[in-house]
C-alpha cells in the first residue's frame, strides 16, 4: 500500500473540492481492498450514483468514500443530502464507509477507518438546517454523521498515525461484527448500546457495573421499561458471538476488544 497520493493527477483542477476528490478516490481505487473477500480489490462505480463510490465484484459489498484533510476522523462527517443518506442506509444494498484523513502539505494519507454498514444507524445521521433563502441551493437539508456514537470495534482501521494495518487484522476484525448484520433495528441499537457501555468498563467487569449504566440507556431507549432485562439479553448476545465470556464470580472478559 503506498500512503501517497499521485498529484499529478490534481493537474488542471482549480477547485480544492475537486481536487481532493480526483486525489482520494484516484488513490483508494488502487489501495483499498474488501475485507470481506480477503483484501480483493475494489471497483469504482461510474460517477455520480449516490451514496456509493466502489464495489466488490466478488461479493457485491458496496463503499462509500468520505476524506477530510486531517490527522484522524474524529467525531463528526459532514456529508451531503439528509433524505439521500437516510434512503441509502436503510435501503437493502446500503453501503460501508471508508473514511479517508490525510495530511494536504505533502498529499499523505494519516488514517484510512472502514466502518461496516451493519453498525450505522439511522439516529447517527444528524439533520442540518436548511440552507437560506438567499443561497444558490435554498432550502436544502444537509446532514452530519456522528460517527463518535460507534463502538470501538465499529472502526476497523486499514492505516493510522500513518502506519499500514496489516490486512489479516482488517479482515479479521471485520468477520466479528457479521452477527450484527442479523439482527433488526431495535436489537441492533441495543447491542451497540451495550457495546459502547462496555468500552467504559475496566476488565474484567461485572453485571453491576453494566448496570450502572441503566440512567443513560433509559434515556437513549425511553420506550423500554425494562432495562436490567435487556441488559443481560444483550450480554447473552456478545457471550453467544464470542464478544465477552463468562470467567466466573460474576465477572466477564472482553475478547476482540470491543
Amino acid at each position: 500500500m503506498n500512503l501517497y497520493f499521485d498529484a499529478q493527477l490534481a493537474i488542471g483542477y482549480k477547485s480544492n473540492a475537486q481536487i481532493a476528490r480526483v486525489l482520494t478516490e484516484a488513490w483508494l481505487s488502487k489501495n483499498g481492498y474488501c475485507p470481506n473477500c480477503g483484501c480483493k480489490p475494489i471497483i469504482q462505480f461510474s460517477n455520480n450514483l449516490p451514496v456509493r463510490d466502489f464495489y466488490c465484484s466478488d461479493c457485491d459489498e458496496q463503499f462509500e468514500l468520505k476524506s477530510k484533510q486531517a490527522k484522524s476522523a474524529g467525531k463528526s462527517i459532514t456529508d451531503g443530502a439528509y433524505s439521500t443518506m437516510i434512503e441509502r442506509i436503510q435501503a437493502e444494498d446500503n453501503p460501508n464507509f471508508f473514511f479517508l484523513s490525510y495530511r494536504k502539505i505533502d498529499y499523505s494519507v494519516q488514517q484510512l477507518m472502514l466502518v461496516p454498514k451493519h453498525f450505522l444507524t439511522a439516529d447517527m445521521i444528524i439533520r442540518r438546517k436548511p440552507l437560506p433563502e438567499t443561497a444558490r441551493r435554498a432550502g436544502w437539508v444537509g446532514c452530519t454523521m456522528n460517527i463518535g456514537m460507534l463502538p470501538e470495534s465499529g472502526k476497523i482501521l486499514l492505516v493510522d498515525n500513518a502506519q499500514i494495518i496489516q490486512p489479516e487484522t482488517v479482515c479479521q476484525q471485520w468477520q466479528q461484527s457479521l452477527f450484527l448484520r442479523q439482527q433488526k433495528e431495535e436489537r441492533k441499537g441495543w447491542l451497540l448500546g451495550i457495546m459502547r457501555c462496555i468500552e467504559k468498563l475496566p476488565e474484567p467487569f461485572t453485571l453491576t457495573q453494566v448496570y450502572a449504566f441503566e440512567s443513560q440507556l433509559k434515556l437513549q431507549f425511553p420506550k423500554n421499561q425494562h432495562i436490567k432485562e435487556k441488559i443481560r439479553q444483550q450480554l447473552q448476545m456478545l457471550r453467544e458471538q464470542k464478544m465477552i465470556e463468562f470467567i466466573g464470580r460474576g465477572q466477564y472478559q472482553k475478547i476482540h476488544n470491543i
